[in-house]
């Protein structure tokens, strides 16, 4: 199986945890795009669910499908969220972001009783940091808030190159209005302390690390859809 269809079967996979009348919040990205496009055919035969996107992109997918759609203003808390990642490791930790929409996806992953995480099996990584850690940052004193991002690394003994993502050459824009900070790190040992030394940032928003939200992943693999459940 190529990766895109790992990615595929595990997002038809997650409909087994979907129940008629449920809240079901939708990721962003390639992967969650397929579990969209799956929600929205069983939709369409008659299957009742009501969703909240995580982004503009994922919204217009969703409303071009069919899905019934509303936001957390109105429904506040979720039954579970659906969401691809760009890392996961044997703790159930996370790395998001590289679609640029970490912060709605943290708020709206964090607002459900729990979370699925669809992926294919490159995905998995015995220790996060292979892939860049996004960090979203308000635009005002960007340069600053870099330098803070780099002392906090430091604290830990850790170095990371630091890049503003830019999208056809300018400054990429969060669908909140905020920059990212892509951190190349190679390697993060303590997710739980760069969470709260960055979390504490005057200038951070949030970040790519996704901490104890996650409790289901459902990995492609050539062999089938893997289930890896959170004790």
């Amino acid at each position: 199986m190529t990766a895109d269809q790992q990615k595929k079967a595990a997002a038809v996979a997650a409909l087994d945890y979907i129940q008629p009348g449920m809240k079901v919040g939708l990721g962003t990205g390639s992967t969650a795009n397929h579990f969209i496009t799956a929600l929205a055919d069983k939709a369409r035969a008659g299957f009742d669910v009501e969703c909240v996107a995580t982004s503009k992109q994922s919204f217009e997918l969703a409303r071009r499908l069919g899905l019934k759609l509303t936001t957390l203003e109105q429904q506040p808390r979720l039954h579970v969220t659906v969401d691809g990642a760009d890392e996961f490791d044997g703790n159930f930790q996370l790395i998001k972001g590289g679609g640029g929409a970490l912060l709605l996806e943290k708020i709206v992953a964090s607002s459900s009783r729990f979370m699925i995480v669809i992926a294919d099996q490159s995905k998995k990584v015995e220790t996060l940091g292979k892939f860049p850690l996004p960090v979203e940052v308000v635009p005002f004193g960007v340069n600053a808030t870099a330098w803070k991002i780099e002392r906090a690394l430091r604290i830990l003994n850790l170095q990371g190159k630091l890049v503003l993502r830019l999208k056809e050459g300018k400054p990429f824009v969060t669908d909140s209005g905020n920059a990212i900070i892509d951190v190349s790190i190679g390697a993060i040992p303590d997710p739980n302390r760069l969470d709260n030394l960055l979390s504490i940032i005057p200038g951070v928003v949030d970040h790519g690390l996704f901490i104890d939200i996650c409790g289901i992943v459902l990995m492609g693999t050539d062999e089938g859809v893997r289930t890896l459940r959170k004790e």
